[in-house]
């Protein structure tokens, strides 16, 4: 565990692909402030975030702590696009019962470094986590998902899984994730799935033989790819305002 009194380095495992610069410059109180959130049994709280380049352009971290009681529900959705560091740190335990919702896109250009880290504790039975990460990254950006799940020896029936993809428009950007699940129950469903890839070709030629200018296309086909994660989000309007401003940061940047 991070000493609170020191600045974390990218040697410490949970900080590897981090901007190591920004590290050294970092305010130790911003570092070290986590939000917390409690969400009572039984009901509902969703955090929606827009991490905006304009109120933060050196960098932004945003480190929350979360217990869901039993029965309940925490959504938690975020775009990082645009500070030229962001780290968003979500820390949750589920109770019986609970659930976590997670979706978040990191978009960047130049040498940006965008990267979510999640922990999820299933901490009794029958709690179930979902969490979909997509990564956009040109020039020598790079886009990082480090998700662990820890199912503890009592948590039966849980269902966690993760799925990170990550779609590079140059040569030179990078994405990188590390998925790790520990588990001590044996009554349980756990998944993890990532891709990184190009963005697809074939469909960039079927649109444009059907008369769709490239940068249309491509708008087209990022938005496609970036919406999975926002698939869970139930309020259509905040749903559309976090595909545009993902959108925005694409057509701003250099790409």
């Amino acid at each position: 565990m991070m000493d609170t009194a020191t600045l974390p380095t990218t040697r410490e495992e949970d900080w590897r692909y981090s901007d190591a610069e920004f590290l050294r410059q970092a305010d130790i109180a911003v570092i070290n402030h986590w939000r917390e959130i409690t969400v009572p049994a039984g009901e509902t709280v969703r955090d929606v975030q827009h991490y905006r380049a304009a109120d933060n352009p050196e960098g932004v971290i945003d480190r929350v702590r979360v217990l869901v009681g039993a029965g309940g529900r925490f959504e938690s959705f975020a775009v990082l696009a645009g500070n030229h560091y962001g780290r968003v740190e979500v820390e949750v335990t589920l109770e019986e019962n609970a659930h976590f919702e997670f979706g978040g896109v990191t978009l960047g250009g130049g040498d940006s470094v965008q990267e979510f880290v999640t922990r999820t504790r299933h901490a009794h039975p029958a709690a179930t986590s979902n969490q979909v990460v997509r990564a956009v990254q040109w020039g020598k950006s790079v886009g990082n998902f480090l998700g662990r799940i820890e199912v503890a020896r009592d948590a039966q029936k849980t269902d966690a899984g993760q799925n990170f993809r990550a779609i590079l428009l140059e040569k030179g950007a990078a994405a990188n994730t590390k998925p790790e699940l520990e588990i001590f129950a044996d009554d349980v469903l756990c998944a993890h799935g990532a891709a990184i890839g190009q963005l697809d070709e074939q469909a960039s030629y079927y649109m444009a033989a059907r008369g769709i200018p490239p940068h249309i296309a491509r708008k087209l086909l990022i938005q496609a790819f970036i919406g999975d994660a926002f698939a869970e989000l139930p309020d259509a309007a905040q749903r559309e305002a976090m595909l545009d401003h993902a959108l925005n940061q694409l057509e701003t940047g250099a790409w």
